[in-house]
């Protein structure tokens, strides 16, 4: 990244991050990032991580094709397409859902 706040071409940053965790057994983060994307290109999340992904992904809401989950987790699109699930083999899920 360079200095004085500009981005890498195809980069993102986090730029906040809220967690709560006041609900037993579940934690809610809510991040915003700045990304820097190139042409065809719209922020999304790789292996759990802001990047940028291509658009088509995110206008056809096929979140997985993305690879949002790390290499050990499965993903599954929420049934009414707002968001995706990381699953990891000992059964802990990981909830993401678009605003």
């Amino acid at each position: 990244m360079l200095s004085l706040g500009h981005l890498v071409a195809g980069t993102c940053e986090i730029v906040t991050l809220d967690r709560d965790s006041s609900q037993p057994r579940t934690t809610i983060a809510r991040q915003t990032v700045r990304c820097a994307c190139r042409k065809g290109q719209i922020a999304g999340t790789t292996r759990t991580k802001p990047a940028c992904v291509d658009v088509q992904i995110v206008r056809s809401e096929q979140w997985c094709k993305m690879i949002p989950c790390l290499d050990d987790e499965g993903c599954n699109i929420l049934v009414n397409k707002s968001g995706w699930t990381c699953t990891q083999t000992g059964g802990r899920v990981k909830t993401t859902m678009v605003p």
